[in-house]
């Protein structure tokens, strides 16, 4: 049955609804499982179970090639998102979910920002003002030099840092690697970093908290596959505004599962930063 190309954006944003889902989800139950297991042991357990997940994914859509054009890029580029993983992870430790969800947001921004130091981007004034607000709109989450202030938001703006490198370094890469075989390598560099950091966060734990980690792989497989579909389908520009429906997710997760609700401060900043996210990721219009 053939597919009109209206057909094909609907697609891509029921998809990416999907792979959001599947993102916060992993997310929350990566703070579940940190009550019992260290951070860098679910990091493992989750590349453990998204290396096979990739291989397939590669044996389907690659052909099983796993050569890439620059392998240095891709090292850095796995190292960079394992840091982030690892970050984040640690974050919701001692954050709401909702509210290192909302500071996450920051990333859009800093990609932006990274795409005209990195790759020699032209970026209009509009786009450099949104930047600034939406970093205004992470104060206001924040709110340093207060008592409601926590040092953990700080882990959740590195891992972005860290995030943002990484889609700037796949940027750069664009076009020399099948999509797949990126994934894998990823997979790869970030099992490995994952083992060796084991030695400094290793406990024995219950066989539940074994099958809730892979379980937690198996989610954040799944939702890695669905974000490379939801790509085949429609363009970036069309799908980043459904990556923020991640709030709704993470806010009634964090409610149901661990009883917070973000606070007005967190909404209102949250509000800013998905606004100043879309117009910074909204390609400027020529003529």
């Amino acid at each position: 049955m053939n597919e009109t190309n209206a057909d094909r954006p609907l697609r891509g944003i029921a998809i990416i609804l999907g792979a959001v889902f599947c993102f916060t989800l992993s997310d929350a139950m990566a703070k579940w499982l940190g009550q019992s297991m260290p951070v860098t042991q679910i990091n493992w357990v989750r590349y453990l179970v998204f290396v096979p997940f990739a291989w397939i994914l590669v044996a389907r859509t690659a052909g099983g090639h796993v050569r890439v054009t620059q392998p240095r890029l891709q090292v850095v580029r796995g190292l960079l998102l394992a840091v982030s993983a690892l970050l984040f992870v640690l974050a919701i430790q001692k954050l709401p979910l909702a509210e290192a969800t909302a500071v996450g947001f920051i990333s859009p921004l800093l990609i932006t920002a990274l795409s005209v130091l990195m790759l020699g981007e032209v970026v209009r004034a509009a786009r450099w003002i949104a930047i600034v607000i939406g970093l205004l709109g992470v104060l206001v989450i924040v709110r340093p030099g207060t008592e409601a202030f926590q040092p953990a938001a700080l882990l959740v703006v590195a891992s972005s840092s860290a995030w943002a490198f990484a889609v700037v370094l796949t940027r750069r890469m664009a076009g020399h690697d099948p999509t797949a075989t990126t994934l894998l390598w990823s997979a790869v560099v970030g099992l490995a970093a994952m083992t060796l950091a084991l030695p400094w966060g290793w406990a024995w734990v219950s066989p539940s908290a074994w099958v809730l980690g892979i379980a937690l792989g198996l989610v954040a497989s799944a939702g890695q596959y669905l974000m490379v579909q939801a790509y085949r389908f429609a363009t970036a520009s069309l799908l980043a505004p459904f990556s923020y429906t991640s709030l709704l997710w993470s806010t009634l997760l964090g409610w149901g599962l661990f009883g917070a609700l973000p606070d007005i401060w967190t909404l209102v900043g949250a509000v800013v930063i998905v606004a100043a996210g879309i117009v910074a990721v909204r390609p400027d219009r020529k003529g």
